[in-house]
C-alpha cells in the first residue's frame, strides 16, 4: 500500500484532503501537522520525512499570512522556500512523487488577461517572493515535481476570507469590501479532488499548472455572491484598494488560465458560484 503523506495537514486544503481520504482507501494516509513534518525547523525537517518514508507527499504546508510576512521574512523563507527544498531533494532522492501548491501571489497583478503558467513572475511582497523561490528551488532539486498554483483559497474549515464575510454579513448594517483587485476563487475541497486526480491518473506528468475556479471576481463581487447564498441582509460597498491600506501589497490583478490542467489531466472546473453554494450549504 503506497503512503501518502500530507503536510500542513490542519490547515484548508490538508483538512479537505482528509475528508477526501475517505474516498481513497487503498493509500495509508499520514497527516502531518508542524510536529511531525516541521517545516521552520529544516535541522529536523529530512530526518522526519525518512522517520514517515512516504511514496507521495502533497505539500499543503506554508507561511499564509501575507501582512505578517513583510515582518517575519526569514521565517516565511525558512517554510516556504527552504523547507520545499528540502522535501524537493528528499522526493527526488527517494522516486517520491511531489505535489507543492503556490500561489497567484508570484505575479505583479499588472495583467489584464488571465496568467498562463508561462506568465512573467514578479512578486510584490514578501509572501509572494518566498512562494516564487519555493517554486524555482523545486523545480531546479526536483524537476519530477508538480507545482500547483491557486488563489483566494476558501474552506469550511479554519479561518479564511468567507467565513469572515460571513460572520460580519450577518452582525452589521453595512460593510465595505475592495472592488479593484481581480482574480478567482478557490474552493479547497475542489483543488484536494484535483490533486487526487493528478495522483491517481494513468501518467505523471511534471510541471507547472494553475487552478482555481471559474469564474472573474473582484472581492467586492465575491461577497456579493456570498450575501446572495446566504441570503444576508446587510449592505455591502465598494471601495478601492487605497481605502484599505495593508502592509503587503496585493496584484490587482491574478486570474488564472486553467487550461494546461485541464487538457493535461482532463479536469472539470466548477464556476466558482457553484462552489461557493456548496461549501456555505456545508457543516464542518
Amino acid at each position: 500500500m503506497q503512503k501518502i503523506v500530507v503536510t500542513g495537514a490542519t490547515g484548508q486544503l490538508g483538512s479537505e484532503l482528509k475528508e477526501l481520504s475517505e474516498n481513497y482507501a487503498q493509500y495509508e494516509w499520514i497527516f502531518a501537522d508542524r510536529t511531525e513534518v516541521s517545516l521552520d525547523n529544516l535541522d529536523v525537517l529530512k530526518k522526519q520525512l525518512e522517520v514517515l518514508s512516504p511514496n507521495i507527499i502533497l505539500n499543503c504546508g506554508a507561511y499564509t499570512a501575507v501582512d505578517k510576512a513583510e515582518t517575519e521574512q526569514e521565517l516565511a523563507n525558512m517554510i516556504n522556500n527552504l523547507a520545499v527544498g528540502i522535501i524537493a531533494q528528499y522526493a527526488k532522492d527517494h522516486s517520491v512523487k511531489l505535489i507543492h501548491i503556490s500561489t497567484d501571489y508570484v505575479f505583479d497583478g499588472t495583467s489584464s488577461v488571465a496568467l498562463t503558467e508561462e506568465a512573467i513572475t514578479k512578486p510584490i511582497n514578501v509572501y509572494g517572493a518566498t512562494k516564487r523561490a519555493g517554486e524555482l528551488r523545486c523545480l531546479k532539486l526536483n524537476p519530477e515535481a508538480i507545482i500547483i498554483r491557486t488563489s483566494w483559497v476558501y474552506s469550511r474549515f479554519g479561518n479564511n476570507f468567507v467565513k469572515t464575510m460571513q460572520r460580519l454579513l450577518q452582525e452589521r448594517d453595512t460593510i465595505s469590501v475592495v472592488n479593484d483587485q481581480i482574480g478567482s476563487p478557490t474552493y479547497a475541497a475542489d483543488l484536494a479532488q484535483v490533486m487526487m486526480d493528478i495522483v491517481t491518473a494513468q501518467e505523471w506528468i511534471a510541471g507547472m499548472y494553475n487552478y482555481s475556479n471559474e469564474g472573474e471576481v473582484s472581492w467586492f463581487e465575491f461577497v456579493l455572491a456570498i450575501q446572495e447564498i446566504g441570503g444576508y441582509s446587510c449592505e455591502v460597498k465598494g471601495i478601492p484598494s487605497s481605502a484599505y491600506p495593508t502592509p503587503a501589497k496585493r496584484p490587482v490583478f491574478s486570474l488564472l488560465d486553467k487550461t494546461k490542467i485541464k487538457d493535461t489531466f482532463g479536469v472539470v472546473v466548477p464556476n466558482y458560484k457553484d462552489s461557493l453554494a456548496v461549501c456555505l450549504k456545508s457543516k464542518v
